[in-house]
């Protein structure tokens, strides 16, 4: 929402709405007195509904009168007073409200199922008539409340499809009220949670602890620990398992109840972690309990410190990287906060370092590596794709371990959250945090048989130019691949014929319209990586040097 787009009486609207939630007063009554200002005193709110409705004969209906917008030509309204078979429509009728129920409430049941685009009150009828934008969040809200009766005031309300199609008005006050009901649902959007009524604030399936978490724009990492921090602030953590599907990071998480799901589902579904990327996407998953077997960085049962690692795989984060990231999420809660100054700076055109990172180097120890195959240069393309590798050193006396250094930690916290597991040279990998701060050159003299390479002045690293559209373009390993900067004169047959000689079999080819950009789709991941190790940057010709990237599509 722009400010300045707006006029002065509804920017004084949004600025108290403000002030209030920043004082901690309760979003609904302070709203509340701005629907009594929005609908006149000299109309009453059910004539903000014009034509006529409900004329059945046998529906067995009360009547209220309306005016029109000139005071003439008064007619009468029926109102439906028992559940009728009425087909979908985004115009819900509610009945049995209490006496004096405000507008307020009425919208808090809606809310969490889409926008509301208009209300009518029937004063002394104990009925209103809800409009939400669309025939969908209409249908997903009666669906809900079928099988969990609202109430509002501890009484049990009732809620059922309009005959009605639209509730129309020609009031002209009727722009600040709903002005100020787009306030409320944006406000609501970012975690400030109703409780006018005591119905659900979900939608959809509620009935399960489990999320499904999907991370959209992961331009910097996301582990357990960051997750854990989040999702605590709504209720116990019990347990997380995270992996990669359709080329997404995602997250089954478990509440030890069904509502602490709902309110994080509320507060947390599209928000970013870090400014501008890592957007929360957010449903309820259908199992009501996860299995997890061991405890590492890709699950965690919180309920079970005893379990094993499993696998060869590395421990859950030992302390020292734990502090480190809890300092990441310090700054992520607060970014999460859609009043707080003290957002993480973390820009998605990569122009702007985590908050206490900012010129810092971080050190990756990986391990498990095929020693027979591995090189540096092997090692710097593969992690190049998630930031510029500075040096590599592959251990003298452990020639399956290397510490890499990247350019900053924002960047080795990417590589590690996207490669750890991955299979390279038949081997899967084991990415953790170093506790190095660099990684050192052999002495003057002394030869480490090519074991270790300085890499810090590479025409090759893809993220040195500040706002470069590589930070747009990071995806986890996929068998998809990106392929750009293509002579006009190399064909798909010439594509296929060189990736099959990277030891892979071709699944499927795609140019794009100008023929400069294409996908190969490999059999596999290991398939994937194999090739874009030895193909990124190779000589087509005429010093034309083929950019080879993870792809998020398929083909």
């Amino acid at each position: 929402m722009c400010l300045d787009s707006l006029s002065c009486p509804q920017r004084a609207v949004f600025h108290c709405l403000v002030e209030g939630i920043v004082k901690g007063e309760h979003l609904y009554s302070r709203v509340g007195f701005y629907f009594s200002l929005c609908v006149s005193p000299q109309r009453g709110s059910d004539e903000l509904l014009s034509g006529s409705m409900y004329n059945s004969p046998s529906s067995g209906l009360s009547s209220i009168s309306d005016t029109t917008s000139n005071g003439s030509d008064s007619k009468k309204l029926r109102v439906e007073d028992r559940v009728g078979d009425a087909p979908p429509s985004r115009v819900l009728h509610i009945r049995k409200l209490p006496n004096d129920v405000s507008e307020t409430e009425i919208i808090a049941l809606g809310l969490p199922f889409g926008k509301v685009t208009n209300i009518l009150t029937l004063k002394g009828k104990n009925q209103a008539f809800l409009e939400l934008s669309t025939e969908e969040a209409a249908m997903t809200m009666v669906n809900y409340y079928s099988a969990v009766t609202p109430h509002v005031r501890s009484m049990p309300v009732y809620i059922q499809y309009s005959n009605h199609k639209e509730l129309k008005t020609d009031n002209s006050n009727q722009k600040m009220l709903l002005f100020a009901l787009h306030v409320i649902q944006m406000v609501s959007s970012c975690g400030t949670l109703a409780s006018g009524s005591n119905s659900s604030d979900g939608c959809g399936t509620p009935s399960s602890p489990v999320l499904r978490i999907i991370i959209d724009n992961m331009f910097y990492p996301v582990t357990l620990d960051v997750l854990q921090q989040i999702f605590s602030k709504f209720g116990t953590v019990m347990k997380i398992i995270t992996f990669t599907k359709n080329n997404q990071f995602q997250a089954l998480l478990q509440y030890n109840d069904p509502n602490s799901a709902q309110q994080a589902k509320v507060a947390l579904d599209g928000q970013n972690i870090y400014n501008a990327c890592c957007t929360l996407r957010i449903d309820y998953s259908k199992l009501v309990n996860l299995n997890v077997k061991y405890n590492n960085d890709k699950s965690r049962d919180y309920t079970r410190p005893e379990l094993p690692a499993g696998d060869g795989q590395p421990p859950a984060l030992d302390p020292s990287v734990v502090a480190a990231l809890g300092k990441d999420s310090g700054s992520l809660l607060g970014a999460l906060s859609p009043l707080s100054a003290a957002a993480a700076a973390a820009a998605a055109a990569g122009r702007v370092a985590l908050s206490g990172h900012s010129g810092a180097s971080g050190v990756l120890l990986v391990s498990n590596l095929n020693e027979e195959m591995v090189t540096p240069h092997s090692l710097f393309t593969l992690f190049g794709v998630y930031g510029d590798v500075q040096r590599v050193k592959i251990l003298f006396n452990k020639k399956d371990s290397a510490l890499i250094q990247m350019a900053d930690m924002n960047q080795a916290q990417l590589a590690m959250s996207h490669l750890n597991g991955q299979k390279m040279y038949s081997k899967i990998i084991r990415v953790t945090m170093s506790k190095h701060q660099t990684v050192q050159l052999p002495r003057d003299g002394l030869d480490d048989q090519g074991l270790t390479k300085d890499f810090t002045n590479s025409p090759l690293h893809r993220f040195k130019k500040p706002g470069s559209k590589n930070f747009q373009n990071i995806f986890p390993p996929s068998a998809t691949l990106h392929l750009s900067n293509i002579p006009q004169d190399i064909t798909e047959e010439d594509l296929r014929v060189l990736f099959s000689n990277s030891g892979g079999t071709v699944k499927a080819f795609k140019f794009f319209q100008d023929h400069k950009m294409a996908l190969i789709q490999m059999t596999t991941i290991e398939e994937a990586i194999q090739c874009l190790i030895d193909l990124h940057n190779y000589n087509t010709g005429n010093n034309h040097h083929l950019k080879v990237s993870f792809s998020k599509s398929t083909i």
